[in-house]
């Protein structure tokens, strides 16, 4: 990988991984529109790291409360705690069992733009005729387990895991801020798995690592990924999710005129 390469897709995945947007989707279709050899398994890993670690850092005052929590009774952190949990068990569980058919026939250009497409008018519908007040905190079992088998349809490159989440969140009344900040929440374990099944599938690649490469990679997705996080959760109650189920539209339009 050049350089040019290695700032646009760590840029990209930075700005995209916590949109709902599908960051799986855009570091597909790049290289193949650019015309780039692919990036390689142990970028992907890189990146993915990095927006890890952001995520990590800006939640870092809940996630104290939440490992504290256990030792209060009855205390909201706790349940939302044994929310996530619960509620990353269906991705796990789908990951296990699907695992061929998303790193095969579901990485196409035609599958990633009806997802795309579908999923952002279910995105805008949600954002339009759902929604409430209910907190991240306040969940009850069935919603979490909602949000949950939601979440498990991000396996499908181009639907989108922030985006479906959100979703999902929105239709079981939740608020736009706490909807986000579930779906980043549950991010954390989401994007650990994934990292640590990438890394069983590198053991024992004897390619050589580059490490300037992916440390460069890391860092600007860190760095990137933890601005979009702030900003987009400033600025979501006010926009709402009819500008991010446009972009999708017109998204899944550019990659099915593409394909013609």
């Amino acid at each position: 990988m050049d350089l040019v390469q290695v700032v646009v897709l760590a840029l990209l995945q930075g700005v995209v991984e916590f949109l709902p947007i599908s960051s799986s989707g855009h570091l597909i279709l790049l290289p193949v529109f650019a015309g780039w050899q692919d990036q390689g398994l142990a970028f992907d890993i890189a990146v993915h790291l990095g927006t890890l670690s952001a995520v990590v850092c800006y939640f870092r005052r809940d996630l104290v409360a939440m490992a504290l929590a256990p030792f209060k009774a009855g205390h909201p952190e706790a349940h939302l705690a044994w929310s996530i949990i619960v509620a990353t068990i269906p991705l796990g569980v789908a990951g296990l069992l699907l695992a061929d058919s998303v790193q095969g026939i579901l990485r196409s250009p035609g599958v990633i733009a009806g997802t795309t497409a579908g999923f952002g008018v279910v995105l805008w519908l949600a954002d339009r005729y759902g929604g409430g007040t209910r907190s991240e905190r306040a969940l009850s079992w069935g919603p979490v387990v909602f949000i949950g088998m939601g979440q498990a349809l991000a396996l499908v490159p181009g639907t989108s895991r922030s985006g479906i989440t959100m979703t999902a969140g929105l239709m079981m009344g939740m608020s736009r801020v706490a909807a986000a900040r579930f779906s980043f929440l549950l991010a954390i374990p989401a994007i650990a798995m994934a990292s640590l099944w990438q890394l069983v599938q590198l053991a024992g690649d004897p390619a050589p690592v580059q490490w300037f490469s992916l440390g460069l990679g890391a860092v600007l997705a860190g760095g990137t990924a933890f601005a979009a996080i702030a900003v987009f959760l400033r600025l979501i109650e006010r926009v709402g999710m009819w500008v991010f189920a446009l972009y999708r539209l017109v998204l899944a339009g550019v990659i099915a005129y593409a394909l013609l």
